[in-house]
């Protein structure tokens, strides 16, 4: 989907990376590694960000510096000064969202969960200790196979946590500081089946 919309695979995967880590910065060749693309295309598609306006280039030197002279790299970073920055990030956060109803599809099919809630990176929620909760009889090995496939859709690595009911439930009655922060913080709960209904609602 946002291939056809930004034009090129290359791009949407450098967006996807520098829009949802705002304060970290990259050089072409972390990019390179990170992305699995050619040298050839990430410069390509950085040197028209940076002229768009949606991405930064700075000359730093190693210990972060900002002066010229023998030994400085150029260093990417997206632009949160950008007008329309905060809509564009929250396209790419959607996006990953539908990318997760697919994974919740897929999940279904191989285990039995009764409860999935997205948040952190899913969510812009950077406090959360894991982006996916999941609750229920979970096959782990295919469990695991679907995680890397959704990491690999998005580039990125999941942090997830597997309960299973009795676990929720206790640790929902005595408060657990952990699960209270994801079910009382920005989640998108998919599947809610220990309340004997569906659901897809973000807080």
């Amino acid at each position: 989907m946002l291939n056809a919309l930004f034009g090129s695979l290359a791009r949407v995967k450098i967006l996807n990376l520098l829009l949802l880590y705002p304060e970290k910065k990259y050089q072409v060749r972390q990019l390179t590694s990170d992305l699995n693309l050619p040298t050839g295309a990430i410069r390509r598609e950085l040197d028209n960000l940076v002229k768009f306006g949606l991405i930064n280039e700075e000359k730093l030197r190693e210990n972060g510096e900002k002066k010229e002279g023998k030994g400085e790299k150029k260093y990417f970073s997206s632009n949160s000064n950008f007008l329309l920055f905060p809509e564009i990030k929250s396209l790419f956060i959607k996006a990953q969202i539908l990318s997760s109803q697919k994974f919740l599809d897929q999940l279904q099919k191989t285990c039995q969960p009764k409860f999935l809630a997205l948040t952190g990176l899913f969510t812009n929620y950077p406090e959360a200790q894991t982006d996916i909760l999941v609750v229920g009889t979970i096959h782990r090995q295919a469990f695991l196979k679907l995680i890397k496939e959704l990491e690999k859709d998005l580039n990125r690595e999941i942090n997830f946590t597997i309960l299973t009911e009795r676990e929720f439930n206790y640790r929902r009655e005595i408060m657990d500081i952990f699960l209270y922060n994801i079910l009382e913080g920005r989640t998108l709960i998919l599947l809610d089946n220990l309340r004997k209904a569906n659901s897809l609602q973000i807080k």
